[in-house]
């Protein structure tokens, strides 16, 4: 099983940007796709963003807006989430996770999961 570990969290202010990463473990990590989720105290676990295995496709949440990128780097085993105009909507944990599906923005169809980073925007 691929493991998982995020970083790049923290404070920042609003308006500001943060890159966060995760990085994986194993020789299979280039043929899952992968998602970031965020959760903040006291709501659902939501979608990020995904990016499939070989990177030819992206989609992201609504909540987004163009805000947001997603990216992965096969030689690295990492994938990355570019997060700018940050507002104090989007403090949340956030998780990467691997899906066996080819496609997919549904939490429940992701099935191992990152211990997540804490994302805290300040006003």
């Amino acid at each position: 099983q691929v493991q998982l570990v995020e970083s790049g969290g923290g404070l920042v202010q609003a308006g500001g940007s943060l890159r966060l990463s995760c990085a994986a473990s194993g020789r299979t990590f280039s043929s899952y796709t992968m998602g970031w989720f965020r959760q903040a105290p006291g709501r659902e676990r939501e979608f990020a963003a995904t990016i499939t295995w070989n990177g030819n496709t992206t989609s992201y949440g609504d909540f987004v807006k163009g805000r947001f990128t997603i990216s992965r780097d096969k030689a690295k085993n990492t994938v990355y989430l570019q997060m700018n105009s940050l507002n104090p909507e989007d403090t949340a944990v956030y998780y990467c996770a691997t899906t066996r599906r080819l496609f997919s923005t549904r939490t429940n169809e992701y099935d191992n999961w990152g211990q997540g980073t804490q994302v805290t925007v300040s006003s």
